[in-house]
This record gives structure tokens, C-alpha cells and sequence, in this order.
């Protein structure tokens, strides 16, 4: 599984935001599609439509491909996938408007926002929408969250002989620590988020997360990309990663080497989210996928790449239970409580982090 793809998608900037911007405002009109329909309804239009076609959600990424195989398999719905970040999703939404060849993406919780202020999505809350909690939706469906990432300490206990469960223990230790490239990584500026939660920061006050990089920048010890390759050689000691990414790291590198644990201060937990795209030629298709994407059968096969589902009351076999950490460590893990702040703080963050903590680097 190419786990270390998974949240590249994240990875995006103004100039991405601005091109998505100044993208022509088509006059076209969607699709006209009744809202109203029951499941069952859905379900007979998406077998006519019999195809899903859809973008950013490939067989390789958090397991896709039992979800698109069960729907051809229950549904005779074929599927097509084109793999690309959440920016680029929302750009194709824009320019097809009148030819579109995509029905459903999955994209960066900031995005559904964008999208749907955009006027590119097509509403649908799906029979499970009581069942999802109210940060990881939008109140009309425009976007949904299918599952989440929080961030993790993943440590080479060849490399560290206690490993650190909590952020305190990070601080007072003495090896490497890793969180690839802040200036441009989703991943990377969740982690200083993260820090900065366990030090009585949040999403409009960052600096104690980069007060704490800044110090293990002065001590040597902030270096090197948490890639596979990396992590494999054992040139990371500890690498902070969504929790998804640090468990498929393990399982490729070897599950005994690692440890993987969500701090005990606490961590910061995020998202991604199907946009069903407006002007779908399947948007049954894609109304149904979404509502399979969310049954027990969809979260269970995205539990299996390692992606947390976001229905806690998913009843998960055992044997899937046990990829994932155990419920009790995300008691203090919360998600971004203002994504507006957030957004603005994320822009900030590349200034801050050269000016404050690259500086120290040796």
C-alpha cells in the first residue's frame, strides 16, 4: 500500500487556493437531481447510471479498493479513478463544468468549505448523518468526513531505548526528531499545531509549537525526512506523523522494530472529506458511494489501511481492530475547533518556521 502518499493531498498553498479562484464562473446548470429520493430511489438510479467515476481516491490509497470492488460486486457499478491532491480535485470540478468527467473526490477537510463556497458540490447527508459528529460535516452535505488522522510519535526502538509517549518526554530527550518539511507539508504543520496544544497553545497561537522545534533545532536533534526509506535505514529516531501513516510505516518496515503511540498531553485529529461534484454525470453513482463509504462495510475497509473511521460506533471485527491504536490513547486528541483561524495560522506558519526554528538547524 503507497500509505506514504496518503496525505500529500494535503499538501497545499495560496498559489493553488488562488488559481482555484480565478477559474472561470461557467454560467452552465447542473444536473437536475432530486434531493429528496429515498436510498432506495438512489440506489435503482445508481445501478442505471452503473458507473462511478471519481478523483483523489485510488485502489492503493487507505484501502479504495474493496469499497469500489463491493460496489461492483453489490451494485454492478464500475469504477475509474484519476489520482491527484485536493486542489487539483476542486480545479476539475470547476473546469468541466460543462463536460464533466468526474462524479466524487475525496479532499482535505479545508477544501469542503471551498467547494461548496465555490458552488461545486451536490449536497447529500446519506443515512448515517446522526451518526457523524458535527466538526466533520457540513450542516447541508455538502462535504462529509470519511475518516480521520491524528498525530502520532513513531519510534525506532533500535534507535531509542524508552520511547517517548508524551510530548513532555519528547522535549526532555536526547535523540533525532523528525517532522519533515513545515514550509510546505499538511502533515508537518499539523504536528506543530499538535505541539502546540500539549503547550497551552492552539489554532490562532502556534508559537508554543514553534518555540518547541525551535529548542530541539538549537539542540541538534530536529533533522531528516520521516520517509519508509528513512525510517528503514534507522536515520530517524522519532518520526511525528498521522497515526495512519505511522502504523502503515510500521507494517511495511517491520512491526516489532516500531512503536507507535498518540501523546498523552494530547494531539490534534483531522480529516478527509467525499465532495460529490455538482454537475456529476452519475450522481446517483456517486450518492451511493458516499452512503457506502460510511456503512459499517466502507469504514471497515478504510480501518484496514489503517485510516481511523469517523462512526465510533463502527463494529469492527478484531482482527481490523487490532491495526489500529487503541481507543483510550485519543482521549485527549481533539480536531481543529475553528478551521478558519487554522487557515490563517497555516499561512503563517512557513515564515515562522524558517525565521524561528530553521535558523537553529545544524
Amino acid at each position: 500500500m503507497a500509505i506514504q502518499k496518503l496525505w500529500k493531498k494535503g499538501l497545499i498553498g495560496a498559489l493553488a487556493i488562488s488559481m482555484l479562484a480565478a477559474c472561470s464562473d461557467s454560467s452552465s446548470s447542473a444536473n437536475e437531481v432530486n434531493k429528496d429520493l429515498s436510498l432506495e430511489d438512489i440506489t435503482e438510479k445508481a445501478k442505471e447510471e452503473g458507473t462511478v467515476n471519481s478523483v483523489g481516491m485510488p485502489d492503493t490509497w487507505a484501502n479504495w479498493v474493496e469499497t469500489w470492488e463491493e460496489l461492483g460486486t453489490e451494485y454492478s457499478i464500475k469504477h475509474k479513478d484519476t489520482d491527484m491532491s485536493s486542489a487539483e480535485e476542486l480545479a476539475k470540478f470547476e473546469a468541466e463544468k460543462e463536460d464533466a468527467t468526474a462524479d466524487i473526490g475525496d479532499v482535505g477537510i479545508a477544501f469542503g468549505p471551498i467547494a461548496k463556497d465555490k458552488g461545486l458540490t451536490l449536497p447529500y447527508k446519506t443515512s448515517y448523518w446522526d451518526e457523524i459528529p458535527d466538526w466533520a460535516k457540513d450542516d447541508e452535505g455538502h462535504w462529509i468526513v470519511g475518516y480521520t488522522g491524528t498525530i502520532s510519535f513513531l519510534t525506532d526502538k533500535n534507535n531509542v531505548k524508552n520511547a517517548p509517549t508524551s510530548w513532555e518526554d519528547l522535549k526532555n530527550g536526547d535523540y533525532t526528531v523528525s517532522i519533515g518539511d513545515a514550509l510546505t507539508a499538511n502533515q508537518a504543520q499539523f504536528a506543530i499545531l499538535a505541539a502546540a496544544m500539549a503547550f497551552g497553545g492552539d489554532e490562532s497561537n502556534i508559537q508554543p509549537g514553534i518555540d518547541f522545534f525551535a529548542e530541539l533545532a538549537k539542540q541538534g536533534r530536529l533533522q531528516g525526512d520521516p520517509s519508509v526509506a528513512n525510517l528503514e535505514k534507522g536515520e530517524i529516531d522519532v518520526a511525528i506523523l498521522w497515526d495512519f501513516n505511522a502504523l502503515g510505516y510500521r507494517h511495511q518496515i517491520d512491526e516489532e522494530r516500531f512503536d507507535v503511540v498518540i501523546p498523552k498531553e494530547g494531539s490534534v485529529t483531522s480529516g478527509y472529506a467525499t465532495v460529490i461534484n455538482k454537475y456529476a454525470k452519475n450522481p446517483h453513482a456517486a450518492m451511493l458511494a458516499r452512503e457506502y463509504i460510511l456503512s459499517d462495510a466502507g469504514q471497515e475497509n478504510l480501518a484496514k489501511g489503517y485510516a481511523r473511521p469517523i462512526r465510533d460506533n463502527v463494529e469492527l471485527p478484531q482482527d481490523v481492530k487490532d491495526l489500529l491504536l487503541p481507543a483510550d490513547m485519543y482521549t485527549n486528541a481533539q480536531p481543529v475547533k475553528d478551521q478558519k483561524k487554522w487557515e490563517e495560522t497555516t499561512k503563517q506558519i512557513p515564515q515562522l518556521y524558517q525565521e524561528q526554528v530553521l535558523i537553529h538547524a545544524k
